[in-house]
């Protein structure tokens, strides 16, 4: 049987799975955690409407964090203020104009959408050695 597509991406043509997303969704998760993403916190997600803003999602969600999107295509200006606002610590982007407009607020953590993909080595990987 086929695994259902959850997602595919319109600008990359890139296709998420359902198991995919499971998978780089519960590393993302691990990931956040290591970063000290905890209960409650607020996490800014910048990123583009695709699969990776979907899993980003996911993971804050799955931490029990507050997900507070903003919008890629905002302004530096527009930027700046949600970020202020937010009173956010950590924050998930890839785009400079985020990056710089968090420059001088409460963001101490910065994940990247590469961050995200760490994976521990899998069962797999360890029987090979």
């Amino acid at each position: 049987m086929d695994e259902r597509i959850v997602m595919v991406d319109s600008a990359t043509g890139l296709r998420l799975t359902e198991g995919e997303l499971d998978e780089w969704s519960a590393a993302a998760t691990v990931q956040l955690r290591r970063r000290g993403v905890r209960l409650g916190d607020s996490v800014l997600i910048c990123l583009p409407v695709g699969p990776h803003l979907l899993v980003a999602t996911d993971a804050v969600i799955a931490v029990g964090a507050v997900a507070w999107p903003l919008p890629a295509e905002l302004d530096a200006c527009d930027l700046r203020r949600r970020i202020l606002a937010s009173h956010a610590r950590v924050m998930i982007s890839d785009l400079p104009q985020a990056l710089d407009a968090a420059d001088g607020s409460r963001v101490r953590t910065v994940v990247s959408v590469a961050d995200l993909r760490v994976l521990a080595p899998s069962r797999r990987d360890a029987d090979r050695r």
